[in-house]
């Protein structure tokens, strides 16, 4: 029993990289939330994200993620939307900065956010049209045959894919739930509730074709070995349709907790109107003057 326990447990491709910043990751918020209060919701989303992130990248499912197509899908509906959107919604940033010590904030956190280098990444990663953009166009790239070929056959490539898909998505639900106005928050309320909407429509059309093609799409998972005895297309259906719904209905889940900040915007007055204009009469000629 213990023996079939450790094997799901120990990681099909161990990374330091991946283990080092997510034991920072946590020990960095358990620490803040001995300095802050933070609800139990809060903490559950945070928590909740996080062991999908680690159970979709360093354990033994791994191995089925790079062996049956509809479990990839799995793996970066996980990725790309859930978990993000779980860990951006318990509002981390905070938590995660009060568990350094002030020492290493000030020292340290302080220069590093008021560098270039810094200010360059976060000016083209949290720029709204950018962040859209590459949130669509991670998930498209790697659905192209091609370039899903590479990224099995490679593990280098394969990595970068996953990276890319997380990081991505936290830079997108990143703006599209920011609790502020605008500014100093990047994007509107408005677009953010109308973000999601927008963003799942190819998103859906690719889900479609990829649920309805009649051909094997992606013959690498043949090459490489199935895990599962499933028809190739039965296979190739079931991770279209994982692509097209529920990704359809977490996105549209984050349109809804947007459409609850926008509202607790407005009824707090933090949403600024621009004044009507008011146009001025004109005043007519006196009749006097007019004969003159």
């Amino acid at each position: 029993m213990m023996a079939s326990v450790i094997k799901w447990i120990v990681p099909w491709e161990f990374s330091w990289v991946f283990l080092l910043t997510f034991v920072a990751c946590a020990v960095l918020y358990v620490r803040g939330c001995q300095r802050l209060p933070v609800s139990v919701g809060r903490r559950l989303a945070f928590w909740i994200g996080m062991v999908m992130i680690y159970v979709s990248l360093h354990t033994y499912l791994d191995y089925f993620f790079e062996h049956e197509f509809f479990m990839h899908r799995i793996q970066q509906v996980l990725l790309h939307h859930l978990a993000p959107l779980l860990i951006i919604s318990s509002y981390p940033g905070t938590v995660l900065r009060k568990g350094l010590p002030l020492s290493w904030r000030l020292r340290l956190l302080r220069p590093v956010l008021r560098s270039w280098p810094w200010r360059l990444f976060s000016a083209v990663m949290l720029n709204p049209a950018v962040a859209t953009i590459l949130f669509v166009a991670f998930i498209l790239i790697w659905l192209v045959p091609s370039m899903q070929t590479l990224a099995m056959l490679d593990w280098r490539i394969y990595r970068f894919m996953n990276w890319s898909m997380l990081v991505s998505g936290f830079s997108y639900w990143w703006l599209v739930l920011d609790h502020r106005p605008r500014p100093p928050g990047r994007m509107t309320p408005g677009i953010r509730v109308l973000s999601p909407g927008i963003t799942m429509t190819p998103q859906i059309l690719a889900g479609a074709i990829v649920t309805f093609s009649k051909s094997d799409l992606y013959p690498i998972f043949e090459i490489c070995g199935r895990a599962f005895t499933f028809n190739v297309l039965t296979a190739q259906l079931v991770g279209g349709v994982i692509m097209w719904v529920p990704a359809a209905i977490i996105e549209s889940i984050g349109g809804l907790l947007a459409l609850r900040q926008w509202l607790r915007l407005s009824r707090n007055g933090r949403i600024r109107r621009k004044p009507w204009p008011v146009r001025r009469a004109v005043s007519a000629k006196p009749i006097s003057a007019a004969q003159d």
